[in-house]
This record gives structure tokens, sequence and C-alpha cells, in this order.
């Protein structure tokens, strides 16, 4: 029988080996996901005064999410600074299709811009919310999780010059959840769906531009706001590289983009199933897209579970 997971002395012992391993300034990388923030105040727990948080917009986030991370954050009693980097990832996504690349080219960059932030707070250490699953599925060569490092061969010491300090590697989304509970974190933290650490670039298919990822940007709020009562794992839209033969309301052809809705059930990310979504919402989803939206002629419904699919289309 499996030993219940005991989330209060997971706490208790996260925060002496905080205050142990970390003896000097460090940053908390924090996404506003419930695995970064709940690191981040795992860590000022451990280290007060000597954590600072960062968030990096990339350019790749969804709307209005960093000066809504900044502040919930700031409500959390964490130092916090925000960096504009965007440019900088735009440009390392410039011409790449591959999905793989993407995610390494969003990775190298992502650490290395993180070098000068961390180098700015004289500090030594990052702290980020890797979790079991971005671990497994990395060495299971799945795909690459953008903060999987030190477990395939990275030394971020020498390679970004500092180490990279991982608190909840050991666990699992929902394990995650409890501690988040445990530490009275918001609602809309403990809530929140998942959201990949590339952001929008890898619901991108094909190249990645500011313009595609802002249409998979308002796309994605359209789902998030119609799915808002549906019990789900993630709801998100994916813009697709092909392109599909449509009309405009005068009659005339017109060929325009194509965006998969996806909605998916899953408890830890390992496995997934579609989520049966009633038809009224798909189809009040579909008619918001296409209105709101004019150069999509196609909105389509993922189906596949996970396997043979992954969650994510990149």
């Amino acid at each position: 029988m499996l030993e219940e997971f005991d989330t209060q002395r997971f706490i208790d012992e996260t925060i002496q080996a905080l205050k142990r391993e970390v003896d000097g300034p460090a940053v908390a990388a924090c996404s506003g996901g419930i695995d970064s923030t709940t690191t981040a105040v795992l860590g000022c727990r451990a280290l007060g005064e000597r954590l600072t948080a960062v968030f990096l917009d990339d350019g790749l986030m969804r709307e209005g999410e960093p000066e809504a991370v900044v502040s919930m954050l700031s409500k959390l009693g964490l130092k916090v600074k925000l960096y504009d980097v965007s440019a900088k990832f735009f440009e390392a996504l410039k011409g790449i299709t591959d999905p793989e690349l993407k995610r390494k080219a969003f990775r190298s960059t992502f650490y290395h811009t993180l070098s000068k932030v961390v180098r700015e707070a004289g500090a030594q250490y990052l702290l980020q919310g890797t979790i079991a699953a971005d671990v497994v599925e990395t060495s299971r060569g799945v795909k690459t999780q953008h903060n999987v490092l030190e477990q395939i061969g990275i030394d971020t010491l020498k390679e970004y010059g500092y180490r990279v300090v991982e608190p909840l590697k050991t666990l699992y989304k929902h394990q995650v959840r409890k501690v988040a509970e445990a530490l009275q974190l918001p609602k809309e933290v403990i809530e929140r769906k998942p959201f990949p650490g590339p952001g929008l670039s890898v619901r991108v298919v094909g190249e990645v531009t500011r313009e595609r990822v802002e249409l998979v940007r308002r796309a994605t709020k359209i789902v998030e706001e119609e799915t808002k009562g549906i019990r789900c794992f993630q709801a998100f839209a994916v813009l697709m590289s092909d392109r599909a033969t449509g009309l405009t309301e005068d009659g005339k052809r017109r060929y325009g983009e194509v965006v998969v809705v996806r909605v998916v059930e899953s408890l830890d990310a390992m496995t997934a199933k579609s989520a049966k979504i009633p038809w009224r919402t798909l189809e009040k989803i579909r008619r918001r897209i296409t209105e709101e939206l004019p150069t999509v002629t196609r909105v389509l419904y993922e189906l596949t579970g996970k396997p043979p699919a992954t969650i994510e289309f990149e």
C-alpha cells in the first residue's frame, strides 16, 4: 500500500532543507501558476527578505497575465520584479517550426535571460517549480520540458552561473495543490489551470510570431471564459499551421486560419482524456472565435486522449 502524502511534513521538511541549502540571496522564477507560486511561498517562508520573485514577460502569456501575477505575488508578501523581455524571445523563436527546437530555444533564452536577473540580485540560487511530471516526460523523451536541466546533464552553475533549486520535483500536480492549500494560497492560484512554461509558443503550430501568438491568446481567452463552469484539468486553443477555405459574410471564398479547441480531464498530467463538453458550449465557442477573430475559418474540437496524444500540441 502506498504511503499517504503527509502535506505538513513535506512543508516543514522543505523549509528546513531550503534554509540549509540556500546560504545567500536567491531568486524565484514565477509564472503565477500553482507550481512556481507554491515554490516562491515556500522559499519566502525559509529565506524571508533574501528571496526575490521575478516574472519574465516573454510576450507568450495570457491576456493581462504579467500585471495580474505581479499583483498577486505582492499580496502574498513577496518582493517582486517584472522584466519585459519579449523581444528576446520572439527573436530566439524566429523561423523555428520544429516543436522540440522551439522548446530548446525557449529554454536557452529563458535561463540566459535569468542569468542577468540573478546577477543583479547578487544571488547564486534560482528557485523554480519543476514537478515530477516534468522530469518524467523529459527523461522518457515524450517532450522536452523547458525547466528540466540537471536531470538531463546540464550543469546550471557552469552554463548559467547559478544553482537551480527545485523543492517540488518529487511531487505530482495533485500533491502540489494539497501543499498550496496548506500554505493558504489564494483560491485562484490553487484552481488555476496548468499553463506550459514556454507559454503560447507551444500552442502555435509552426512559426511563432507576435501576430500568431496574439490570435491564439484571444482564442484562448474565449475558450477559458466559456468553459469556466466546466470541471477540467486544462482548456485552451491551438492555432494550426494548416489553413482552410471558408466564406465571408457576402459569400466570397477566404483562405483562413484553423483553431483547435482542447479541453481535457486529468489528475497528474501523465494521462488525460478529452472532456465531454455540451454542444451548446462548443457552438458558442465556435461562434465567438469566428466572429471575434474573422481570419479564422475553421474551429475544431480535439477528442484524442493521452496517450496516444500529449495534452499540448507542441
